[in-house]
C-alpha cells in the first residue's frame, strides 16, 4: 500500500490517508504505474489492499482509493460477466 499522507490509529500504528494506491513490495511504482518517489507517496507494507478498502468504509479519515489500482488488483473479478438482457431482433 502507498498513500499521499498518513495518520496514527488508536494503537499508534501508521495508517494511510489521502490518495491510496496498491503497491507491490520490491517495486518502485504502484499497480497503476505511478512512481512512488516522484509522486511523493509513502509506503505502508503492513497494510493490504482489502484492509485499505475496509479502512475507507469504517474510519472517519479521508481515503481516496485509486480505481485503476483496484482494477489491477482484480477487485471486480468475482462479478458475473456482462450479458445482454433483451437482444435486438
Amino acid at each position: 500500500m502507498a498513500a499521499s499522507d498518513q495518520w496514527l490509529d488508536d494503537e499508534g500504528v501508521r495508517a494511510p490517508r489521502g490518495s491510496v494506491h496498491a503497491w507491490r513490495i520490491g517495486t518502485n511504482q504502484t499497480l497503476c504505474g505511478i512512481p512512488l518517489r516522484k509522486a511523493g507517496l509513502r509506503r505502508f507494507p503492513h497494510v493490504l489492499w482489502p484492509d485499505a478498502r475496509w479502512l475507507a468504509d469504517t474510519t472517519d479519515e479521508r481515503l481516496a482509493l485509486c480505481h485503476r489500482c483496484a482494477a489491477a488488483a482484480g477487485e471486480h473479478r468475482d462479478r458475473r460477466p456482462w450479458t445482454r438482457r433483451r437482444p435486438r431482433p
